[in-house]
């Protein structure tokens, strides 16, 4: 990568990263903050108020993608920021559910990531985008065990209206570092009149269909997932406040082991090779899971058996995308695509809960297994453009 490509993705990749880092952060402690709220008693609230943000990501995605095509990426951005941060200082003001409730809306609203995932692909030559993709895409990793180890430790110093406050004060950070680091992108205006035929293209399009159904399972499976994991490990006999012994090596050996296959993406043989082998690597890790469930040992293998294919996947599902993707209508897809992704992750954290309730493991298992063997079929028939190189 050269210089500002490198300085692009770092940059891009630590503004998408906050963004995560603010929906999952309050997820371990939040159920039992919102107890002295009032309204908090009911868990529907409590439900909504957590789900709120992945809802109105989902809602506004294409919106935000479609605007950043028209007026450019780095207004967009500086937007979403700002009505994150301010949606922060709600919830960490909030007297009430209620009150909270609409700061997770207004953190939602800020739905910058389709922008954000565009402007990575106008700031990198194809044949070195998966590394940035791959950079970005292991930041939800990243950012998801970094809240498991220190949402726990932030509530005990801050409170949760201090981690509220703490998100909003970096996504302002996120401003600066957009102004000072992220170069500007240079954009032709696209034609007009093309607003809604450039979205039936992207909606209609086959093979991005493909992969919009890929980034809904990935992110489905992670959180229904992640409802049985905790308790799984509590099971085998791994204390809460212990979690992170398991986390932290899982996550760092899984990024160590991602490279390689993202490495060798610029070939689109073996990025559909990779492709398919990881997507099998999920299904077969999900049908194992209730045999290794019981020991530490064999949940931490299995866990490292999701998190290196789960990582691949996630730089090589938006650097498809963007190749896929009209050249003057890349933020409407990316913003269709994560408009899917926010949409998987509710529809995983909503039915993974309900399932466990009634059927436990299996039933998660059952449903995980089912959205992934879809997606093998599907990606057995995936087209993998050949790399257009530029200067």
């Amino acid at each position: 990568m050269t210089p500002l490509e490198l300085r692009a993705s770092i940059g891009l990749s630590g503004i998408f990263g906050l963004r995560l880092l603010g929906m999952f952060v309050i997820l371990p402690v939040f159920a039992i903050y919102a107890e002295s709220l009032p309204g908090g008693d009911d868990l529907t609230l409590v439900g909504i108020a957590i789900g709120a943000y992945g809802l109105t990501q989902a809602i506004l995605q294409i919106p935000f993608g479609w605007w950043s095509d028209r007026i450019g990426r780095k207004p967009v951005v500086y937007a979403g920021l700002v009505i994150f941060a301010v949606g922060s200082f709600v919830a960490a003001i909030a007297p009430n559910i209620y009150i909270v409730i609409l700061g997770r809306v207004l953190q939602g609203a800020g739905a910058i990531s389709a922008a954000v995932i565009a402007m990575t692909a106008d700031l990198t030559r194809e044949d070195q985008r998966a590394k940035a993709m791959a950079m970005i895409g292991s930041t939800i990793g990243a950012s998801f065990a970094l809240s498991l180890i220190a949402s726990p430790w932030l509530d005990r110093v801050i409170g949760v209206p201090g981690i509220f406050a703490l998100t909003g004060l970096l996504a302002l950070a996120g401003i600066i570092v957009m102004w000072r680091v992220i170069p500007d992108v240079p954009q032709a205006p696209p034609a007009p009149g093309r607003a809604l035929k450039d979205f039936w293209n992207v909606l209609t399009d086959p093979q991005l269909a493909r992969l919009n159904w890929g980034i809904f399972a990935l992110h489905a499976v992670l959180m229904a997932l992640f409802i049985v994991v905790p308790f799984s490990l509590r099971d085998a006999g791994l204390p809460i406040a212990e979690h992170w012994k398991v986390y932290l090596p899982v996550m760092v050996g899984s990024f160590v082991l991602m490279l390689p296959p993202v490495m060798q993406a610029g070939n689109p043989l073996l990025l559909r090779r990779w492709f398919v082998i990881s997507v099998a690597l999920l299904l077969t890790g999900h049908l194992a899971l209730p045999w290794l469930a019981a020991d530490i040992l064999f949940l931490s293998l299995f866990l490292l058996l999701f998190f290196v294919p789960f990582n691949v996947l996630e730089a090589l599902l938006p650097t498809l995308t963007t190749r896929l993707a009209p050249a003057q209508a890349k933020g409407t897809a990316i913003g269709l695509y994560s408009t899917i992704q926010f949409f998987g992750t509710f529809f995983g954290a909503a039915a993974g809960g309900f399932i466990y309730k009634y059927w436990g493991m299996a039933g998660v298992v059952v449903l995980d297994a089912g959205l992934l063997a879809i997606w093998l079929i599907l990606a057995l028939g995936m087209r993998v453009p050949p790399v257009v190189s530029r200067p």
